[in-house]
């Protein structure tokens, strides 16, 4: 069961999910553990029941790291069976605000989460991460379990992140969700704005908008821009062609088959939700951690 809820209030915003796995009974499991993840844009909330993916929840992140902490989780138990905080055995919480969550039992990196996360998801093959989230980037080098052994990260700059496109979004006034797709519109080579800085690269579609450029170029030219940005931080690792996106904006078509391009190479499918990836990444280590505890105690 996936619920879509809370409706647009702009441009840049997106519905909130909540997923339910109807096939398990959280209730039968020995450990019930949980992963949250509080970022700068979204948070999402994932709960495992012996190591498989029971239910989660992905809305905005809210006013504070630890209002958004407690909407996502009660957005979630209001959907499944009778459960509650106390029927969880532990609880991992990972993201830019993991330290404000105050009912969690431990805070990872979202780094950790996010190759953890993505083994699970993706399978053991998996070598390269690529992390978009909110307001930075990630490349993630892993091994077959998803451990992470090196990775990079960009600047302070939010370009090629999440923000960059919210922050388009509102500038074209068109949704979110459908920047990818009319920017791939575009046939032919196009010449990506000249900073992937996000306050000059606004100043500068704001400018070919005046000129009267058709929006699907615009559009094209900015993300060109900022796939510019993603490859020049892949370039900083060994790349390896077991590769995947996490994130958000894994979901974004623009950006996606761009990189793809760019790499030549193709991101698989999943069944999964790459955007909660750190989520289930913190619950895959909630897991273990109380598996840890229950030996040091018997």
């Amino acid at each position: 069961m996936t619920e879509v809820l809370k409706e647009k209030k702009s441009y840049a915003d997106w519905p909130g999910t909540v997923w339910v796995n109807e096939s398990l009974d959280w209730k039968e499991a020995k450990i019930v553990s949980a992963g949250i993840d509080v970022g700068s844009v979204s948070s999402k909330f994932v709960i495992m029941s012996d190591g498989e993916i029971a239910g989660y929840s992905a809305f905005r992140t809210q006013k504070s790291s630890e209002y958004s902490s407690q909407y996502v989780t009660n957005a979630l138990f209001d959907k499944m069976d009778h459960i509650s905080l106390d029927n969880i055995h532990y609880i991992v919480a990972t993201g830019y605000g993991r330290v404000q969550v105050p009912f969690s039992n431990k805070a990872i990196t979202e780094i950790a989460c996010h190759a953890r996360g993505a083994n699970y998801i993706y399978g053991p093959t998996i070598r390269t991460i690529l992390d978009m989230g909110g307001q930075d980037l990630k490349i993630i080098k892993c091994d077959e379990r998803g451990k992470v052994l090196n990775f990079v990260m960009n600047d302070k700059c939010a370009a090629g992140c999440g923000r960059a496109f919210e922050v388009l979004a509102d500038l074209v006034r068109i949704p979110i969700e459908e920047l990818g797709p009319m920017s791939l519109k575009v046939e032919g080579k196009v010449d990506p704005v000249s900073s992937t800085c996000v306050l000059y690269a606004k100043s500068e579609v704001m400018g070919l908008l005046r000129e009267g450029v058709p929006k699907e170029r615009v559009l094209a030219a900015y993300f060109e821009a900022m796939k510019n940005r993603v490859i020049e931080l892949i370039k900083r690792v060994d790349f390896e062609p077991e590769f995947v996106i996490t994130g958000g904006i894994a979901k974004n078509p623009g950006m996606v088959k761009r990189i793809e391009k760019e790499l030549g190479v193709k991101v698989p499918e999943s069944k999964v939700d790459p955007m909660i990836a750190g989520a289930v990444g913190a619950a895959i280590f909630a897991k273990t951690l109380c598996e840890k505890t229950d030996k040091k105690s018997s």
